[in-house]
């Protein structure tokens, strides 16, 4: 069998071509394998459940009777340290499991603003 002249250089463009597509696509077109968007999907859904639980966070810590203290702990705490007396503190152990847990205490405490002014007493406040 005798193949035309101009095969042997189409098949060599087309290896060629769809290689450099590949290349191109991974690296400038955004494309992904399925591993790479399975662990994008997982870190983004725990970012959503973090996000979601930060308000149940912030109203146990501000329901509880010992928050004042609980505070306290937290502020004389070393900077790298707050996040586990926020956990020792009970306010990332959310509802329906036994551990507190990690993130949702970093994002608590953040949205906890310690390092702000002491809080009032409720006697004191004006509501003039």
């Amino acid at each position: 069998m005798n193949a035309p002249e101009w095969l042997k250089p189409g098949i060599y463009g087309a290896v060629i071509g769809g290689a450099l597509v590949g290349v191109v696509g991974f690296t400038w077109g955004g494309w992904v394998t399925g591993g790479t968007a399975n662990d994008r999907a997982m870190a983004m859904s725990q970012e959503d459940v973090v996000a979601s639980m930060v308000p149940v966070c912030l109203e146990m810590a501000q329901s509880d009777p010992a928050r004042a203290e609980k505070l306290e702990t937290i502020r004389a705490a070393s900077t790298y340290q707050r996040r586990d007396a926020l956990m020792e503190a009970g306010w990332a152990t959310m509802p329906g499991t036994d551990a507190p847990n990690r993130d949702i205490a970093q994002a608590c405490l953040a949205a906890l603003d310690v390092d702000a002014l002491p809080e009032l007493p409720e006697s004191a406040v004006d509501e003039g």
